[in-house]
């Protein structure tokens, strides 16, 4: 069955779900949401998602949202195909599960603020807060500095192995690294930038890219 994923496909939260949707060889189909024009708050597409925001996917009669419950879904409901982000026993799950808990709550919230403020601000005609442009930045490099030592030890996150910690962290890594001059945060980091060429040179993220 052809998995419904509604939100474009340039949206950040759904860049991670795709990505997710081709590791795992799962045929997909976008429903188009006009972000623009502000359809995602529409009553219609409140009756998939009550928060208004994407991305959501249809199942059959299955809806879900939240894209990293998505990611947990998907990695888990076909498990015997395509790659396998979840690790081959309950420990590597386990630390799956907890780098996928760093970058919701340690990694996202600085990066978010800093991609808002330096990328989507100016094409808004806002202009950035420079004293929380520098907190999130002092604050991203703190979190950037664990990862450095974690990835000096560990391939991946998680393990030696690509999970769903790693892939959860490419949209909004990709616009720090390529859309705006911060790319130095993650390049200067010897380790964290061998992960990040690593993992964004997959072939899942650069079909994503190509959507």
């Amino acid at each position: 069955m052809v998995v419904k994923v509604h939100g474009p496909a340039y949206a950040s939260a759904a860049r991670r779900v795709l990505a997710c949707l081709i590791e795992k060889d799962v045929e997909f189909e976008i429903v188009p949401v006009d972000l623009i024009k502000g359809e995602q708050k529409g009553p219609e597409y409140r009756k998939l998602q009550p928060f208004g925001t994407v991305p959501v996917v249809q199942d059959g009669d299955f809806t879900l949202y939240e894209s990293r419950a998505i990611l947990r879904y998907y990695a888990e409901k076909y498990s015997a195909q395509g790659t396998n982000l979840l690790g081959k026993n309950l420990e590597e799950r386990a630390h799956v599960e907890q780098w996928l808990e760093v970058e919701g709550q340690n990694y996202q919230p600085h990066i978010y603020t800093l991609v808002l403020q330096l990328l989507f601000f100016p094409k808004m005609g806002k202009t950035a807060d420079e004293k929380t442009v520098k907190e999130s930045e002092e604050n991203l490099a703190q979190v950037l500095d664990i990862y450095e030592e974690r990835l000096s030890t560990s391939k991946y996150l998680a393990g030696d192995f690509f999970s769903l910690a790693d892939l959860s962290h490419l949209p909004f890594t990709h616009y720090l690294v390529n859309d705006m001059e911060k790319g130095y945060m993650i390049k200067d980091r010897k380790h964290v930038n061998a992960w990040w060429e690593d993992i964004s040179s997959r072939p899942s993220w650069k079909k994503v890219l190509e959507l």
